[in-house]
């Protein structure tokens, strides 16, 4: 295998410090903001705050470590990279193929998920839905192919649509609030709170994706963290602030609410509540769609570049390069995974199971590094223990969707023996 560069490149890109911020909001501010505060209210009652609030203060150190590993390497790899400085290159190839073929069977669900809410809005049925999805599909290929700085640009003004979007449910809703909504309190009792947090982990995956970009940033160093922060303050304050609009404003109904953000909306500014969620939807699954394919490509460079995948795909794996041949295999991935379910029948479900598990293995290896490779004693190592603590946490929650990443891992350990095998034959 070629030997990955394990601490800085030699050229940056030019992704400037709002554009790093607005595809870390793209990645972590995902669909889960449309329906999952209606889940979490009806699990937890208007005690879903607590778990709310919990998991963004959990968020900062996960969010401060992989920008302070993404500060101290910032290459295509990301978190395959920080594995492989601190645990060889067979760790490196595991956790980067957990990330990079997680990224085609997620982004088909999130696009069906947007789908579903167009087609209540305009009708068309499944039609509507596959429609919907490959459009977004296109969309994003489309943005990433022609490079970083216009993919950033786009994201910058889905950034924008998207909190103003936002604000706009909160503060038109919030005469409507009612404190007498919050009571009773817990109406399920306080351990409700634990499988409310556990509903709202997917809304707080992705501060690992946009490491994969770190070398594109015009100053990694400084630029990335500095995106990091002020994704971490959106999207904490945007998080909380719908969340308990949808307790203090829909009362009783939040938990039952199947669109709660249109809701808001719906009450505030008036109009159909089936169209804002529509729109709603399509801008955050661009978002979330974007930030993910941009990291994704990069790391299959990498992955190339290193040996873990094919080497035809290691082009763009530089600074300022597009990555467009493992663009390509993210896309086609991703478009046959979603026919393949809507052929099934069987919905976008079992692709967010098999995300889920493969994401909290990288988390969990990515936090492990940096225990390892960040300087002992330090802030960004001790955010990292709380990180680690976290991940932990999230592995027993997962359970038995482990086991999609288990495979990857054979996978990847397999295709490294094999390459062995044809250059010491070649050799």
């Amino acid at each position: 295998m070629t030997t990955a560069a394990t601490t800085s490149v030699s050229s940056h890109g030019r992704l400037t410090v709002m554009q790093g911020a607005a595809l870390y909001i793209g990645a972590v501010l995902g669909t889960g903001v449309i329906a999952l505060p209606a889940l979490a209210a009806e699990a937890a009652g208007p005690a879903s705050l607590l778990a709310w609030l919990g998991l963004v203060i959990l968020s900062v150190p996960l969010a401060a470590t992989f920008a302070a590993l993404g500060a101290r390497y910032p290459d295509a790899g990301g978190v395959a990279t920080y594995v492989r400085n601190a645990f060889g290159a067979k760790a490196s190839a595991i956790v980067g193929w957990c990330f990079y073929f997680a990224v085609p069977a997620g982004a088909p669900a999130a696009a069906m998920f947007a789908g579903a809410y167009v087609a209540a809005a305009f009708g068309g049925g499944a039609h509507t839905v596959l429609l919907t999805s490959f459009g977004l599909l296109a969309v994003v290929t489309a943005a990433n192919a022609l490079g970083i700085t216009i993919s950033g640009r786009l994201q910058l003004v889905l950034a924008a649509l998207l909190v103003t979007l936002l604000l706009a449910a909160v503060i038109a809703s919030a005469p409507h609030a009612r404190a007498a909504n919050l009571h009773p309190f817990a109406p399920h009792g306080w351990f409700a709170i634990v499988p409310a947090a556990a509903l709202l982990v997917w809304s707080f995956a992705g501060w690992e994706a946009i490491t994969h970009l770190a070398g594109e940033f015009r100053r990694p160093a400084h630029d990335l963290p500095l995106a990091t922060g002020i994704a971490v303050a959106v999207v904490g304050v945007l998080y909380l602030a719908v969340a308990t609009a949808n307790v203090l404003v829909l009362g009783p109904t939040a938990g039952t609410s199947s669109a709660p953000l249109a809701e808001l909306l719906a009450l505030g500014i008036g109009g159909k509540v089936q169209v804002l969620a529509a729109a709603a939807a399509l801008l955050l699954t661009l978002g979330t769609m974007n930030a993910y394919f941009a990291g994704a490509a990069k790391l299959g460079a990498a992955l190339g570049r290193d040996g873990a995948l094919p080497s035809w795909l290691a082009s763009g794996s530089r600074a300022g390069d597009v990555p467009r041949h493992s663009l390509a295999v993210i896309s086609g991935l991703s478009a046959l995974n979603m026919t393949a379910v809507a052929l099934a029948g069987v919905g976008p479900k079992p692709l967010v199971l098999l995300t889920t598990g493969s994401f909290v293995a990288v988390y969990a290896l990515g936090t492990a590094a940096a225990l390892k490779l960040l300087p002992r004693g330090s802030a960004a190592s001790r955010c990292a223990m709380c990180a680690l603590v976290a991940v932990a946490a999230l592995c027993v929650a997962t359970g038995w969707f482990l086991l999609w990443p288990l495979v990857m891992a054979a996978g990847a350990l397999l295709y490294l023996r094999v390459r062995h095998g044809v250059s010491g034959q070649a050799a």
